[in-house]
């Protein structure tokens, strides 16, 4: 089935019945909301709520801790107008902690007879100091063709994370696949077809600000997303496919003949206003408004360092450089000193490292189309000492380790199958850190793909992994491939158990980690 995305009447079809109720409009010419409601960024007593109305409108929330909002409080929220897709978002504050929180969201429109809209409903859970935490997390949504399947269940992947009643998700980035057209059908495994929902502009490569907005609003169609999106709070945080393939400023596009639009910097301004519209993220209040790395708080248990591993990176070389330089940037010297004394400045127990990329895999950057080799991420299959892009890495072990920083876990995704890794000082070249581990969860509805190499600088050390058997890949959400992680964080004995799950929300590996106090 296609759907128009400009006919956004039609996508209320695939809006679920539950906590994510939308009620018909009464007048005619009232607001409607086609794409549910969306909880991000939750830290302490305040969240923020997201929603996106259909035409000119002002956004209305109200909340409450019980279901028949007694003593509600109102909120009036931003106008939604045209210049940001009329998506809104509003922080709400001075919530009750430990606490259920229930809220109502709906538009009141713009002309004299202030219309009202549908109601949107969601609820979440706040934290206090006495609150076990449990989070999950994973990345790579509608990737390789993968969309909504409604045959398969749709992304049925988010009803798992869902029913395990999270506190908040990380999504760890490839929130949507830009570079990534979503067919009718796409050919599977074993002869198989995966049936596709599809819709206006999916069917090519997003160049416009409309078709980056468009992948937004395809996801959004899902009903295990709108589900999910209406109990769990979010930490959004991006990789390369919000904007173009494997993207630095450096990237070349002259031969690609899917583009149009060859200007990278151009593609990457409107892929950013897009993903910063329809993320539920707080908006940064430094010189930087479109920053996304950032701390978020839970309190003396848990601090997430969200990191961007995109945006102030140096181009995909060989990564062999001896010495650092703008070339050799991942994170970035400021990224990089804010990280480090972040880390040392926390007082949390934990300090978990949301990375939008892992550290000691093997990624390379399409080594059929641009040889010599050339590497993505953090490693660069040299099993020596640390060079180019890891030596910002060792800087940073090794301030944390002369600060006496414990607890640090990094949980990432990116290479589409799931893994634990340890890194043992003890077994790398680069020894100067103390040993931590390193969880990798996805794809959430995408393709697997998978075991990547390792590159022995800082002693990785696989302890588990999942994915598609030797010479598979690219296996379709049939095959069972995906998967999630699950964080839970016991107040008492401060231990962090860290689980794998698959599609359906099996387990399929566990690591209990003791807190060093």
């Amino acid at each position: 089935m296609k759907i128009n995305l400009k006919q956004q009447h039609l996508v209320r079809l695939f809006i679920p019945i539950g906590l994510c109720i939308l009620t018909p409009s009464y007048a005619q010419n009232a607001p409607n909301i086609e794409h549910g409601i969306q909880f991000g960024d939750l830290q302490h007593d305040s969240v923020m709520v997201w929603s996106r109305s259909d035409s000119p409108a002002k956004m209305m929330i109200e909340y409450a801790d019980n279901k028949e909002f007694t003593n509600a409080t109102l909120v009036s929220g931003p106008f939604a107008l045209s210049k940001n897709d009329f998506t809104t978002k509003k922080e709400i504050s001075d919530l009750p902690l430990g606490k259920k929180v229930y809220v109502k969201v709906w538009y009141e429109g713009l002309t004299n007879d202030r219309a009202k809209s549908n109601v949107v409903t969601g609820e979440f859970d706040t934290l206090d100091d006495q609150t076990n935490i449990r989070f999950v997390w994973g990345g790579d949504t509608a990737g390789q063709g993968y969309g909504i399947n409604e045959e398969f269940g749709g992304m049925k992947i988010y009803d798992a994370m869902r029913r395990t009643e999270p506190h908040f998700f990380i999504h760890s980035g490839d929130i949507i696949y830009a570079d990534g057209p979503i067919a009718l059908e796409k050919e599977a495994e074993e002869g198989k077809t995966w049936t596709n929902l599809v819709a206006h502009g999916v069917d090519k490569v997003a160049e416009s600000l409309d078709e980056f907005r468009g992948r937004y609003q395809y996801n959004l169609m899902d009903k295990n997303v709108q589900a999910f999106n209406a109990e769990v709070p979010q930490i959004w945080q991006w990789d390369d496919h919000e904007v173009v393939n494997n993207w630095s400023d450096a990237k070349d596009l002259s031969n690609d003949t899917r583009y149009q639009v060859k200007d990278v910097p151009l593609l990457t301004a409107r892929a950013a206003a897009a993903f910063h519209e329809y993320s539920p993220k707080r908006p940064n209040s430094s010189g930087e408004p479109s920053r996304v790395y950032r701390k978020i708080s839970y309190g003396p248990l848990l601090d997430v360092f969200v990191i961007d591993m995109r945006s102030y990176r140096g181009p995909n070389t060989n990564n062999l450089q001896k010495t650092s330089s703008p070339e050799t940037a991942l994170l970035g010297q400021k990224q990089l000193s804010w990280l480090s004394d972040s880390l040392n400045n926390s007082d949390a127990v934990w300090k978990v490292i949301a990375s939008d990329m892992p550290i000691g895999l093997n990624v390379s950057d399409d080594y059929d189309n641009n040889p010599p080799q050339r590497w993505e991420a953090v490693a660069n299959n040299n099993d020596g000492v640390a060079l180019g892009r890891e030596l910002e890495f060792e800087k940073l072990f090794s301030e944390l380790k002369n600060n006496q920083v414990e607890n640090v876990v990094w949980l990432t995704a990116d290479v589409h199958y799931a893994a634990a890794h340890y890194y043992e000082p003890m077994k790398a070249a680069s020894k100067n850190f103390n040993g931590f581990w390193e969880f990798v969860a996805g794809p959430l509805n995408a393709g697997s793909f998978g075991p990547n190499s390792k590159d022995a600088t800082f002693g990785i050390q696989t302890i588990f992994e999942k994915a598609p058997p030797k010479g598979q890949s690219n296996l379709s959400p049939y095959a069972g491939l995906q998967f999630f992680g699950e964080v839970n964080i016991d107040n008492k004995s401060k231990t962090m158990t860290v689980n794998l799950k698959d599609l359906n929300g099996e387990m399929v590996f566990s690591q209990d980690i003791p807190a060093k106090l």
